[in-house]
Order: structure tokens, then sequence, then C-alpha cells
């Protein structure tokens, strides 16, 4: 397939995705009525504003309480609608959701004023489709197939496999804190002039490596631009950075921002300028200008008319003003930066429009759509994209455009073909035994375990660092929610605590390693979180529950994970994309613990295998050890 017809395939995918996403939410959200959309958890209602105010850049914010704690769908990052019960069509704002709590929630309002209706006693907040990502995908595939005679046409052959990428020589650099495979990466990333990949499996240090890069090139070459898929991604690098003493600016939408990074923030760092004060003051004054005019309510004389047109025209001219001071400062703030970090979609954002970068930096590119890969190579002249093809991919919903190619990455198409591919070799993590199996399934045994994590287990008695039990024959099959797509399995929870008040009692005293408790379905993480929060005896222990998906690029130093399923047909889902249960198997440092049903799972090659694995080098248990 010729270059323009990918890249029409690439757009005809987007539609598909596109069209079946819209699908999606209107089945699950729209066609409900209020007391179904509240059920199924896509709506909060009743709802109080319980908090106003302005964060940082004068975004007006709220916070919202409701009076039950029931599950809902509600994410940090979600397009939100609250309104009136009392005037739906007039009386509704949009936001963003910057943090959620059982019952409270705080949202980003996309206005710098506040609503009057606020304190209805009727408001309701419902879950927004947002298709901003899909246009912005759309443009960039157009502007790559018009590409020509130009920077982006060269990339784009090179990206496409048309021309061969180029590579000057460079001085061999060698960073101390960097092994072998680190440093040739970091060589290979300043010699390339079209495109570099790195090869990270977990615990292997891909960060580290990154940022020694960043620093050279951002050093030489002037400002690098820092993307990933997810706001997560972009946060943990952005951080580093930062740590590292680049002067790293984070763009975008300040409701998605971790709080470790929120000094790093554009809005941070405007708000915190000098300048800022004499825009602030400015705005404050157009504000009181706008209110001096809204007091003349109709029927008012000739001099009430004029003296309301003088205020409008006296608060367009200060805010205009204030708006020419804002995009001084901001462009000042973004020009004297070292690294600009955001999101591929946020690459996109006005702020940017003039600015274009020698160096685009990709992490997570295995995780990234490629048309979505697209939109920050359009600002760039060089590309380095790194990741694990063999860890989580990207999520498609339409198993038609998955069909069609949509779910395979650029960085997974180029991985086979590019001449220099830098594998990292040495990983930081796990011992030996826990990467085994991974190491041989994903990586060709090519994986080290460093001299420093290679042995290093809990304080007990000798014993194996990875474990299964096995539930098959005890009855502890799965159970399916209301929606009929998630699934959980109480009884292996119970399992799971019955080992951990084991491992807890052979502890010595004072000992308290960090804990996961993870699994591949949401049902059974709420499961999870529900009993943990009524045992006293975790609540001494740093313990982590979340999804295998929420879970990547985090570690442990015990992990627990559950599959959940168990059934006499022998279907295991989704656990049949293994690059989910790589992720999973590598997030522990110290001890693995795979709590499932030997008759499901094991049917499946990949599954047996780790069971073979399990009982060559680890230990191989029965859930009636626990309970008898």
């Amino acid at each position: 397939m010729n270059t323009q017809a990918f890249l029409r395939k690439l757009k005809e995918n987007i539609d598909i995705e596109l069209k079946e996403d819209i699908r999606i939410f209107q089945q699950k959200i729209e066609a409900l009525s209020l007391s179904e959309k509240r059920q199924k958890g896509y709506c909060w209602h009743p709802v109080q504003v319980v908090k106003t105010g302005f964060t940082y850049g004068d975004r007006a914010f709220i916070v919202i309480e409701r009076q039950d704690n029931d599950d809902h769908e509600f994410r940090s990052g979600n397009l939100v609608k609250l309104y009136s019960q009392k005037d739906p069509l007039n009386d509704f704002v949009q936001g963003t959701i910057n943090y959620l709590k059982a019952s409270q929630m705080k949202i980003v309002l996309h206005a710098d004023f506040l609503p009057l209706w606020l304190d209805n006693e009727k408001l309701t907040l419902d879950l927004l489709f947002d298709e901003r990502t899909y246009k912005e995908m759309e443009r960039a595939l157009h502007l790559v197939s018009k590409a020509s005679n130009n920077r982006l046409a060269d990339l784009r052959d090179v990206l496409m496999g048309e021309i061969p990428p180029s590579f000057e020589k460079v001085p061999n650099v060698s960073i101390p804190a960097l092994n072998a495979s680190q440093n040739q990466a970091v060589n290979t990333i300043l010699s390339a002039e079209d495109v570099a990949l790195v090869h990270g499996p977990p615990g292997t240090g891909k960060t580290t490596t990154l940022v020694e890069a960043i620093k050279i090139i951002s050093k030489e070459q002037g400002p690098v631009l820092v993307c990933a898929p997810s706001n997560a991604a972009v946060d943990l690098l952005t951080n580093r950075l930062a740590s590292a003493g680049l002067n790293v600016v984070r763009t975008g939408n300040i409701s998605r921002v971790d709080d470790l990074v929120l000094e790093t923030t554009l809005d941070v760092r405007l708000s915190k300028h000098p300048e800022f004060k004499e825009i602030k003051k400015l705005k404050i004054k157009a504000a009181q200008k706008r209110r001096d005019a809204e007091r003349y309510k109709r029927h008012f004389d000739h001099a009430a008319s004029t003296a309301r047109k003088e205020a409008y025209r006296e608060a367009r001219e200060l805010t205009a003003w204030s708006h020419q001071l804002e995009d001084r400062l901001i462009d000042q703030i973004l020009s004297s930066a070292e690294v600009i970090s955001c999101t591929l979609t946020g690459s996109s954002n006005s702020l940017l429009r003039d600015f274009h970068f020698h160096t685009l930096f990709i992490d997570e590119a295995a995780q990234a759509l490629e048309p979505a890969t697209w939109i920050p190579i359009l600002k760039a002249s060089k590309v380095v994209l790194a990741g694990d093809p063999f860890q989580l991919p990207p999520t498609v919903k339409s198993t038609k455009a998955q069909k069609y190619g949509l779910a395979v990455t650029m960085m997974e198409r180029l991985l086979p073909v590019l001449s220099r591919i830098n594998l990292l070799k040495v990983q930081y993590r796990m011992n030996t035994a826990i990467m085994g199996f991974s190491n041989g399934q994903f990586y060709d045994n090519q994986l080290i375990a460093d001299i420093s994590v290679e042995q290093h287990q809990l304080p007990l008695p000798p014993h194996k660092s990875v474990e299964f039990i096995d539930t098959a024959g005890t009855g502890f099959e799965e159970t399916t929610d209301e929606s009929g797509i998630t699934k959980a399995n109480k009884d292996e929870i119970r399992l799971i605590f019955e080992h951990f008040h084991q491992l807890v009692k052979a502890l010595p005293e004072g000992e308290q390693p960090s804990v996961a408790l993870i699994a591949p379905y949401r049902a059974q993480v709420r499961a999870m979180e529900l009993e943990f929060s009524s045992e006293s005896e975790w609540q001494d222990y740093p313990v982590s529950i979340n999804t295998i998906d929420s879970f990547q690029g985090q570690e442990r130093d015990v992990v627990y994970i559950s599959l959940v399923r168990s059934n006499d047909s022998g279907q295991i889902g989704f656990l049949k994309d293994y690059r989910r249960m790589n992720v999973a198997m590598t997030r522990a440092r110290k001890l693995l613990v795979v709590v499932g049903d030997s008759a499901t799972v094991g049917q499946d090659a990949f599954y047996g295998d780790f069971l073979d694995y399990v009982e060559q080098y680890g230990v191989y248990r029965t859930a009636w050890e626990f309970f008898s």
C-alpha cells in the first residue's frame, strides 16, 4: 500500500472509530432518562455547589457534592455539563473534571465567570462526548497527505518507509549514570536526522534515558517538544525533567494535570510572573465596567443609555489590553523554555501555533493511535519514538477499525523495518525469577536483571518470588455485573486477603513492603476496594488497588494479580491480550502472586506456559491450602 492509500485508510479508520464511539456513548447515555442515567452512573443528580473560585489563569471552578456514594463512570479529565432542571436549555455550563472523591467533584469551567443560577436546588451533572481529538487527528492526516517540498513531506516519506532514515556522525557520548544500551540509545538519538526508536521494556530506565537525551538536545539545539498519549504519561516525564533541573513548561488544561507538576504549568508560571499583577488589575477593572453597564435595565433614559455604552466600550478596551499583555507574557514564557510538554492532542493548542521544534520526543508511543502521533509531528523536524509494543496497546472501540489496522501504532509498524533499533537491555525493577517469564515470552531472553535487583527478596525464610494460587475445583466462579460487561470474583479476593494475612505474620516486625492489588476488570477492583476498606490489618501498609491498565508505569514490592475468570467453557475474555498480562506481571519488585483458575486459563497456550514456568521457577499452590 502506497503512502497516500495508507493515509486514506487511516482517515477511514478514524471515521469508523468516531462513529462507533458516538454510538456507544449514545447507547449508554443519551437515550436514557434522568433516573436511568443516575442509576447507571452517567449522571449525578441532585448536586449542590459547595465551593466556587478561580484557578490559575482565571478559570472559574466549582466543587459539587451529591448525597450518595453510588458507583459512577466519571473520571478525571472527562468533559461534563452542569445544568439547572428549572431551565436546562439556558442555564448550563460545560467544564472538565479536575478531581473526584466518593461524593464530591471539582470542575474547571470552560468560562471565566460563575453562572448566576449555581445556587439553584435542582442541579444535574451529565457526562459529555468529546470529539475534539478526532477532529485534530483528521486535520493532521490531511496536512500530512498534502505536504510537498517541505520538512513534513520529508518526515512523512521516512516514516512511511519510502526513503531510509539518515544519521550523522556525532561524538560518542558516554554518560556515567547510564548503562551501555542506554548510552547507545542516547547516541542514536543524537545522530538521527529523521527518526530514532527507543524500545524500553519494563524497568529498563526508558525515562532516565530520555531525560539525558533531552538535556543534551535542549542545550545544543533549543527547545524540545515532549508528548505522550495520556496526561499521566506526560506528567511523569515532566516531573522527571523538572527534577533534572530543566526549564519545563507543561501546557494543556490545568484540570487534567497532576498536582506534582502543577508548578511547571503555563497557568501557574503565568500567575506567578511579576507582570501578571497588572493583567489581573485590568481584568478586574473590565469586570467592574461590565457590572456597571449591566446595572442599567430596560426603560433607561438617554443619559443612562450613553453611560451604558461607554461602560461596555471601556470594558472591551480593558479586556483587549489585558489579553494583549497576557499573550505577550505567554509567548515570553514559552520561548524561554527548554522543554514544552503536552499530550499528543495538546500539541495542537493555539498557544503553540507559531512554534516549530527541532526535536520531538513521543513517550509511550506504542500506546498512541498513529493518526494522533502525526499531530505533534506537524511541528517537528526530527522524531524520537519511545515505548514498548509488548505492553498496553492503544484503545480501539470499533472491531471493524481494529480489523483494518487502527490498533497498529507507528512505533509497532516501524520496529521491524528500521535498521537502528535501541533495545534497553538492563532492568532495575524485578529480581530474575519475576523477570524471567516475560523475558522469554516477549523479549527473546535479551533482558538482564541488574546486580542491584537480581536476587532481592522480602526478608523471609528461603522462598520463591513467583507464586500461582490455583482455584480450580473450589467453586470460585466469576460473576458478571448488571452491565453484562465487567466481571468479578469475590472468592479470589478472600484468598488474596488470607495470603496477605499469612505473609504479614511471617514478616519481621516493622517490615512493611508496598503492596498492589490489580485485576483486569473494574468490577473486581471495586470489590477489592470495598473489602479493603473494612480490613483493619491492611491499614498499616501502603496499598494500591487498581486495574492493570491504570497501573502501567508503576511498581510495588508485592503485587497480587486476580485473574477473575473462572467458568466451565474456558472463556478468558480480554485476558487474551497478553500484552496486558505482561504489564501486570512486571509490576512486582520482590514478590508476584497470581490467583486464578488453571482449568479456565490453562487451556490457553500463554497461560499454560506461565503455569509451567511457575512449576519450574516458582511455587504452585492450591486455594485449599488457605482454607483447610
